[in-house]
């Protein structure tokens, strides 16, 4: 049974009223969640440099499987030269049938949420549905496919109508290659969400990665660090129209 972790991004919404205790607070409580988890059952650090903005992201993941599925989670941290954002995500998959003919399917459910020093709180997302996942014989490659109902609570249309019940279908692959030397991994999203302030209302985005992993240098099998990139690709979700955002990457892994 393949259980691969779902990546989903939610959008900021534009509510006033954050400040920098608010941020600060927020900061303080994701690395209160985050420390324990780290020393059970981290998966990887990464820090990205924004080629575009001149900015840096740290990202924090987490895999764990167990008997009952799954559980993922990552929490990103923006950085311009403090701490500007906050964004995380917690996923479950949930399958209890890991030794029937149905393996390949899970049950998916999520939370997003977040804050920004610009922006205001991100929108609080929930998402269930049903998830598809498949591996390789080796298990170096991998894959899954989720279509979910998404709630969004507060978005709205232009005529002020609340629009909160949307969908999101997102695909997750994480590819080795050359004895491991390489790997490609990612995700994309495709969901619906009003946003009357661009005219838009379907988001587009995905965030390919390209590591080399530098373990498999002789000598250094025990130095697990990746350095790569990330390209940010996407339609109407920065902003209107399509965006293409570039990093130089490093990551280490546990």
């Amino acid at each position: 049974m393949s259980l691969v972790y779902i990546e989903i991004n939610c959008n900021i919404c534009r509510i006033n009223g954050l400040n920098h205790n608010d941020m600060s607070r927020f900061t303080l409580l994701l690395f209160g969640f985050l420390i324990p988890s780290l020393a059970i059952s981290a998966q990887n650090i990464q820090l990205h440099y924004d080629l575009g903005r001149g900015s840096f992201t740290s990202t924090v993941e987490m895999f764990k499987p167990d008997a009952g599925g799954s559980t993922y989670f990552f929490v990103d941290m923006d950085y311009n030269p403090r701490v500007t954002g906050a964004y995380f995500e917690l996923s479950r998959e949930l399958c209890f049938w890991k030794e029937s003919k149905a393996d390949w399917l899970s049950v998916h459910i999520e939370y997003n949420g977040g804050l920004d020093t610009a922006a205001g709180s991100y929108n609080n997302s929930w998402l269930g549905g049903l998830t598809y996942s498949g591996h390789s014989k080796d298990w170096s490659k991998t894959w899954s496919l989720s279509a979910m109902y998404k709630a969004i609570p507060g978005t709205r249309d232009a005529l002020g109508k609340c629009q909160m019940h949307n969908f999101q279908i997102t695909g997750v692959w994480n590819l080795d290659f050359f004895n491991h030397w390489l790997s490609f991994n990612g995700f994309f999203d495709l969901w619906r969400e009003h946003r009357p302030w661009q005219g838009t209302e379907f988001i587009f985005m995905t965030e390919p990665q390209l590591w080399v992993n530098l373990r498999n240098i002789k000598g250094w099998e025990k130095i697990n660090l990746s350095l790569g990139t990330e390209v940010e690709l996407s339609a109407n979700f920065v902003g209107k129209g399509f965006h293409a955002m570039p990093t130089l990457a490093a990551k280490w892994s546990f």
